[in-house]
Parts: structure tokens; C-alpha cells; sequence
């Protein structure tokens, strides 16, 4: 069973989060992150936070955990950002549910314990927390998508997602040109079985210009 993309759900969650993040300054592209996780039926949603990032995608994930009755948790460091964050959501429309806040200075331990991960969020101003989210994340069967915020950044430090999600296969990556690069790949579904699948070669190629990873099936 892989994740299905519902087009109606994703507009839903795009126009609420239009409408929830109407007096921000910036949208962050909050729309467009609420439309894929909500569009892609996502019953466990997981993003990071830091101290002082905007909190408008965070609105939209928390608009497209209702739209799917998903789970939506956020992962930060200590207690200080915490009650930032919980503020900050607070602040604007009220959700029906709080997010579920985890406190780790290191990810990886919070994301060991989270299983069956559909989207996850990273910011990759913070690398090292973000690389540690994906490093350990557990996707789960119906594959995943996994969206870096401010991820041009990362084509000059050597990123590669293959190697960021070492233990799945990432059979597709998006860049889009908006707040700093919004880096997409897609996790694929767990082995189905077909007795193909290891015959098929992945190969990456770095563009050299602009920094992007594409993935070719061969």
C-alpha cells in the first residue's frame, strides 16, 4: 500500500491555511507544505523547530493534521523553545488540537521512538538538528515525503538525500524556488514483493550549476 494523493484534500488544507496565516508577514510557503502533507493523507506528521523560526508552516501542518485526523508532532531542543513555539501557535486561529511537542537536544533519540513517519519537515538553517532528524527517521510502509526548508543551502555542504535516508529509497527530489529553496524527495513504500525491484539501478546526478540532486530510475 503506498501513500495516494487526494487533490481535494490538499486544496482544503491549502485555502484554511490561506485563511489561518492571513496576518503573518510571511506565509513561508505554509501553504504549499499544508497542501502536501494533507494531499498525501499523512497520518504522522513531524517537523523541528528552533528558537526563533517562523511558525507559519507549522500552522499549516497543524491545519492538514486535522484535515487527515493525523498526529502531528514537533521536535525541540529544550523547554525555552518549547513554550516559544506552543506561544507562537497559540497566537493565531486556534486549532482544534495543539501539536505534540517532544523536548531532545539530539533528534535522533526523539525520532528512534517515532515509527510510521508519512512527512517530515527539517529547516536546514539548523543542519545539524535537521540531519539528525533524517538520519534517524522511520518512515513508514506507504513510503513518505520529506520537505527541507531553506534548502539551498544545502547543495554547498556536500547534501546528498541518498545518504541523508541511507536505510530507504528515495525515488523522486523536487526543488522549488520559494523561501530559500524547498527541498522535496519522496521516500518509496516498503518492497512489495515484485521480484524486479533488485534488478533496477538508482543513479544520481548532481547538477552542477545549480547544486540540485536528480535521481533516475535505470
Amino acid at each position: 500500500m503506498k501513500l495516494v494523493w487526494s487533490p481535494e484534500t490538499a486544496s482544503k488544507a491549502y485555502l484554511d491555511t490561506v485563511k489561518s496565516c492571513e496576518n503573518l508577514e510571511t506565509h513561508d510557503a505554509a501553504e504549499l507544505i499544508s497542501a502536501m502533507a494533507a494531499g498525501w493523507n499523512a497520518k504522522l506528521i513531524v517537523e523541528t523547530w528552533s528558537y526563533g523560526d517562523a511558525v507559519a508552516s507549522s500552522i499549516g501542518l497543524n491545519v492538514a493534521s486535522q484535515q487527515t485526523n493525523a498526529k502531528h508532532i514537533c521536535i525541540v531542543q529544550n523547554s525555552r523553545t518549547e513554550s516559544a513555539y506552543l506561544q507562537a501557535i497559540q497566537e493565531y486561529p486556534s486549532p482544534l488540537n495543539l501539536p505534540e511537542t517532544i523536548i531532545s537536544q539530539e533528534p535522533g533519540d526523539a525520532m528512534k521512538e517515532l515509527q510510521g513517519i508519512d512527512f517530515l519537515v527539517v529547516d536546514w538553517r539548523h543542519k545539524e538538528f535537521a540531519a539528525a532528524a533524517l538520519r534517524n527517521a522511520a518512515f513508514g510502509s506507504r513510503g513518505a515525503v520529506v520537505v527541507c526548508r531553506n534548502g539551498y543551502s544545502r547543495s554547498s555542504s556536500g547534501f546528498s538525500w541518498r545518504r541523508a535516508l541511507r536505510d530507504r529509497e528515495v525515488v523522486r527530489t523536487v526543488t522549488l524556488p520559494v523561501t530559500g529553496g524547498i527541498e522535496i524527495a519522496h521516500v518509496a513504500a516498503m518492497d512489495s514483493g515484485k521480484s524486479d525491484k533488485s534488478k533496477r539501478r538508482w543513479i544520481t546526478h548532481i547538477d552542477q550549476r545549480s547544486g540540485e540532486e536528480h535521481v533516475f530510475r535505470k
